[in-house]
Parts: C-alpha cells; structure tokens; sequence
C-alpha cells in the first residue's frame, strides 16, 4: 500500500480522500509525495540536523587538546624557543 506525506492536513501531492499517510520521511513511499518540494525541503532540513548533531558530538573531544599540550611543553623547555605561528603570546622571544 502507498503511503502518502501529510503536511499541514493536507497531503503533499495534492490527493484527496481517506488514504494512508504518515508524517514520517522514511515511510512515504507515493512518488508524487517524494517529488514536491515540502518533501525535498523537509528531507534536507531532517539530513542537515543529523549532520549538525553529529558535527557537534565530533568537535566535543578536545581538538585543541593538543595544542595546548605542545605549548606548555614548548615553554618548560630553557632557550630561544619559539611558538608557531597562531599560538598567541610567546614567553621568550
């Protein structure tokens, strides 16, 4: 059995009558639904959350944990040392 979208009580391909639909992306299965620009959009809008989110969970860890450690170690050590470019105030220049 097809099942269409509903988007705002009204299904998406313009249809009418008592038919199968369900707001879910994944379970719309009538090609007209999947090809109107609501579906497309709200498919996009559901695509880029996960992304975001998983965007998000990745840059959580610490990335700059390493940065910091390479400049503690860079300024314990005795000498002209020096600090890359872009890792801010040099303690000895």
């Amino acid at each position: 059995m097809v099942t269409h979208l509903m988007h705002d009580g009204h299904l998406a391909c313009g249809r009418e009558g008592d038919l199968p639909s369900s707001k879910t992306l994944n379970k719309v299965k009538c090609r007209n639904c999947r090809n109107t620009e609501v579906y497309k959009q709200a498919r996009k809008d559901e695509r880029n959350a996960s992304r975001r989110a998983a965007r998000k969970a990745k840059s959580g860890h610490g990335s700059s944990a390493w940065r910091t450690a390479w400049s503690e170690r860079l300024a314990a050590i005795s000498g002209p040392q020096r600090l890359p470019r872009g890792f801010g105030e040099q303690a000895y220049v």
